[in-house]
């Protein structure tokens, strides 16, 4: 299988496509992805696709479309096929492909045909420079995590991948951009970034990328002897590509290298202050912005996915199906555990204190009480119905569903805490061991890779002595209220509730420009119970009383300096061109609240967070 991949046409965003399969079966059928592992939503990859045509024995053959992403050719079994097509790229995500004279990057899946029944033989991907070159322009590079087999100094040439699912798994970044590198226990990494601005501060971008790889594989695999690799890490060299946008937050895990993509504004500066540079400072002292640490969690996040998820995996995730849905209960481990290490590593790494890692998850927290749903579907179920609830959002979506990344990580901070609060034999256990212990279960053995619920369970038992079924019961399977402040307060957190947001005590979610637009109403709520519904403009109120008064309102929390002591008041709103007059109950602050969480004794929580 050898495909060439070159720039059809910069200004079209169009990729050309030579696929040659040696050894073709009769009526060899061909198929593209409808999905790409690690974001679950059917996208029908195969609509971008255009001008298939095909040729054996120097002679056009047939072509035939027989479903939404798969076609047969009319060919024999007894010399090569070549097919030629083109794919238009023009999505500006981690998920599919794009291209331009700036910058080209596609995925597998937008790419590369699939031959039926030759999945598993070698595939050869080249890659044409002189049809990627622009006139006036910096010079082209590559960055990939597929294998080298023959290329040149900027990185074109040919590739190869062991299969057809490592072919896909390995995106492709080309463009002008900075790369950078580092060696993270003797592991060589490598970082690229396009769209950077010339203020952007890549040794520091590099310095604290080099942290949060170490620290990760320092906790899968320990410490290794010095200036030695960890030859039991799942790879032993790893790419980051990262899109610099003007908006623009994301990332996908690959097996040995990520995309991602982030605010411009969120990369780390050069440090414009003479006298800092003069006191022999540079940027990494000034102070960290949250859009750089929200950064550095996406980094963190994706990096650590390396072990949990592509190797360490649902075991419906065994050999992916990628013409159709594959389901699986266990996103709230794989997404929702590698969310609560993101942050935590972070803080192992030294880049955040006690303080802000605390924060941080606070605000995590916050995100789960806010949703209603999380007591109308379990993170099981969360998981199972990804492909039609969580990657489909829409107004109703907070009343029905829970997300499996945030309330998964409060389940892992639940089982950690849980773990480290009883230990076993006066020796502590965490939730550490537990993804230690899982490593070596179904990675290192003849398993290699695959886990059932079943596997957490089983270790829990090993590790502890006792059953933690009736937990997974109530906290995985069930929607009853996480144990938070038992746990939390037993770890020297301190727990304090700050008055709601206008919007959180109405219980509304809007969009404030020139008006206040109504996105989501709340279950149970104020506005719930007045009658407020999705795409309401709230216009104005009028406040009963002994002086009444009627206001315009731009902004809800103007609606404290309109409201004063009365306990009701109608809502003018505009449903449709007509103005309805709703009434709405005024709610008590003291009963909404949101979480802030505080270091009440110091030793405890830097055991927890350090240990």
């Amino acid at each position: 299988m050898h495909y060439r991949v070159e720039a059809a046409d910069l200004h079209a965003h169009l990729y050309g496509v030579t696929l040659t399969i040696a050894q073709p079966t009769a009526g060899q059928r061909v198929s593209l992805p409808v999905w790409i592992a690690g974001s679950y939503m059917v996208r029908e990859f195969a609509k971008q696709i255009t001008t298939l045509s095909a040729r054996q024995n120097n002679r056009p053959v047939a072509v035939q479309h027989i479903d939404k992403c798969t076609w047969q050719v009319d060919c024999g079994a007894d010399a090569p096929l070549t097919l030629h097509y083109q794919v238009h790229a023009h999505d500006d995500s981690v998920r599919t492909a794009w291209l331009d004279t700036q910058r080209g990057f596609f995925n597998g899946t937008s790419v590369f045909l699939q031959a039926e029944s030759l999945e598993d033989v070698p595939h050869q991907v080249s890659l044409v420079a002189e049809t990627f070159h622009t006139p006036h322009s910096q010079p082209w590079q590559v960055a990939t995590g597929l294998t080298p087999l023959k290329t040149d100094r900027q990185g074109f040439g040919t590739y190869v991948a062991s299969n057809y699912d490592a072919l896909v798994d390995c995106p492709v970044e080309m463009g002008p951009f900075w790369s950078g590198s580092f060696k993270a226990c003797g592991i060589e990494h490598r970082f690229v970034v396009a769209g950077a601005t010339p203020a952007f501060d890549g040794e520091r971008l590099l310095r604290d990328s080099q942290k949060i790889c170490e620290t990760a594989i320092r906790f899968w695999h320990g410490k290794s002897k010095r200036g030695n690799k960890h030859s039991a890490t799942p790879h032993q060299r790893y790419v980051f590509m990262l899109n610099a946008v003007v908006q623009g937050y994301g990332g996908l895990e690959h097996r040995n290298s990520t995309a991602l993509i982030c605010n411009r504004a969120d990369l780390p500066r050069v440090s414009e202050s003479s006298n800092s540079r003069a006191k022999g400072s540079n940027a990494s002292d000034a102070k960290q912005s949250e859009g750089y640490t929200t950064l550095l969690g996406l980094i963190s996040h994706e990096y650590f996915h390396t072990w949990n998820v592509k190797r360490l995996r649902p075991a419906e995730f065994a050999r992916y199906d990628y013409t159709q849905e594959n389901y699986t209960e266990l996103l709230w481990f794989f997404e929702g555990f590698t969310s609560y290490y993101d942050d935590l590593l972070l803080h192992r790494a030294g880049l955040i204190d006690d303080a802000h890692y605390l924060k941080l998850l606070s605000k995590t927290i916050q995100q789960v009480q806010q949703t209603p749903g999380r007591e109308v579907q379990s993170v099981a179920q969360s998981s199972f119905e990804a492909w039609t609830k969580y990657y489909r959002p829409d107004a109703n979506s907070p009343n029905l569903t829970v997300s499996y990344y945030t309330k998964g990580a409060l389940v892992a901070l639940c089982l950690d805490l849980s773990l480290r609060q009883h230990g076993v034999r006066n020796h502590s256990v965490s939730l550490d061991d537990v993804m230690r212990a899982l490593w070596v279960r179904c990675c290192t053995g003849p398993q290699d890779g695959p886990m059932l619920e079943a596997d957490v369970l089983a270790v829990l038992k090993e590790l502890t002595g006792r059953s933690w079924v009736a937990e997974f019961k109530a906290w995985v399977h069930g929607t009853r209220e996480l144990p938070l402040e038992k746990l939390l307060t037993a770890h020297g957190v301190g727990i304090h509730h700050d008055p709601a947001p206008m919007a959180q005590r109405l219980g509304l979610r809007v969009s404030e420009y020139h008006s206040v637009q109504i996105k989501t109403v709340l279950s149970g709520s104020a506005a719930h119970r007045a009658g407020f519904a999705p795409g309401d403009e709230w216009l104005g109120v009028d406040i009963a009383g002994k002086t009444p008064s009627a206001w315009r309102l731009k902004k809800l929390e103007d609606l404290l300096l309109y409201v004063g002591t009365a306990k009701k008041l109608v809502a003018l709103v505009s449903r449709d061109v007509r103005l309805l007059r709703l009434n709405l109950a005024w709610p008590k602050a003291q009963d909404h609240h949101t979480w802030r969480l505080t270091i009440d004794h110091a030793a405890r929580v830097k055991r927890w967070l350090t240990l």
